[in-house]
Order: structure tokens, then sequence, then C-alpha cells
């Protein structure tokens, strides 16, 4: 199988990892969103990443439809996500809070970095940034456990993390939100993270 997208994505990184903790061996087609757009959308019509080619041709779209595929592939007991109960319920819960800050952050950036500067729109951007804030602390609050199973929650934070301080670091300074230290450091000194760094950045010594 073929993953489609480049590790700068949280969501590309998330199923990279997952696929790695799986044991699921698969390539990489690094095509980029921006300087290959219309050569993602035969991929994916919406021109978006990432992308999941199985053997069969067939593409898999959006990483949350991804993730869903490779838990039924592995069964119940190896999924990341398990498939009934309150720790489900949780786990979507966390997913749903580090998806909705990347969202937050990527509309920032994209105001920022794309749109021509007499159309910015700092009201826009302002509400963005108490959104991701907001997303963040609540993701903090959680407990996490650094004995709990390292389940697709922990790898969707971790992956939220290294985006924001990445992309957006004064959102997300070390010793702000001590759980998500936490939760960086015993993630980001896994394998199946270091072999997912985003590619334009040093793998650093330290989460």
């Amino acid at each position: 199988m073929i993953l489609v997208g480049q590790y700068d994505s949280p969501y590309t990184r998330r199923v990279a990892v997952s696929l790695h903790m799986l044991g699921i061996a698969f390539e990489r087609d690094m095509r980029s969103v921006f300087g290959d757009f219309d050569s993602m959308r035969s991929t994916n019509p919406l021109g978006r990443v990432p992308s999941l080619i199985l053997g069969d041709g067939t593409a898999l779209i959006d990483s949350s439809a991804i993730l869903d595929w490779l838990d039924e592939q592995v069964g119940a007991e190896r999924a990341l996500v398990l498939p009934v109960g309150l720790a489900r319920r949780q786990a979507l819960q966390r997913m749903a809070l580090a998806t909705g800050v990347n969202d937050k952050v990527m509309a920032i950036a994209y105001e920022q970095l794309i749109r021509p500067g007499p159309y910015r729109w700092p009201d826009w951007v302002a509400r963005c940034r108490t959104q991701a804030t907001s997303g963040l602390a609540a993701m903090n609050a959680q407990s996490w456990p650094a004995d709990a199973r390292l389940c697709q929650a922990w790898i969707t934070a971790a992956c939220t993390i290294r985006y924001v301080r990445l992309a957006m670091p004064d959102l997300l300074p070390e010793g702000r939100y001590p759980a998500l230290d936490a939760v960086s450091r015993r993630c980001e000194a896994l394998p199946a993270f270091q072999s997912c760094y985003p590619a334009d950045y040093a793998v650093p010594k330290s989460a």
C-alpha cells in the first residue's frame, strides 16, 4: 500500500505512525497539496491528504476513514480505537479535540501565509487562536496516565502537539501544558514517531 502525503501534515503523520505501530508495511508518495494539486486530485478529488492506496488500487481518503479501516484489518484486540464502550468514547473525544486544534492552527497559517496581506482578517485569526488555545487547555485537562495503552488518542494528540509546535510555537511552549508535554515526550521517543518526523525539521533530542 502507498501513503500519499507529507509528514508536516498531522493527519498524514498520524496515519503513518499508526501503520508503524501496527506493523503494516507501506510505501510513500510525497506529493504536495500545493505543489502537486492537479496530480493530487487524481488520487483524492478534494486535493487533500492523506490518502492510502491499497494493493488493488482503491484509494481511501481522510485520515479518520483510513484509521478506521486499519483497525478493522487488525481486529478488535489490536485496534488503536476500541470498538465499543467508555474507553472508545473517551478516545474519540480526545481525538476530536486534537483534530479541532489542527484545523484552527491550519486556518491561521493559511490566513497569514497564503491570503494576500490587504485581505487578512485579524478578528478571524484571533477567534481561531482562542479556539485552538481552548482546545489545547481541554486536552491538557484530560488524564494521560504514563502506563496507559498507547491508543489512537495518544497518537493523534502527539501529532497535534508536534504540529502546533512547528507551525505556531507560541501557542504551545514547553511548560504551559504539563500533561501535553508528557504525552509528547512519551510518544516522540518511540521509533514509530521518530521515523515519521516532518522532513523539513531535524528530529529533536527531546520532545
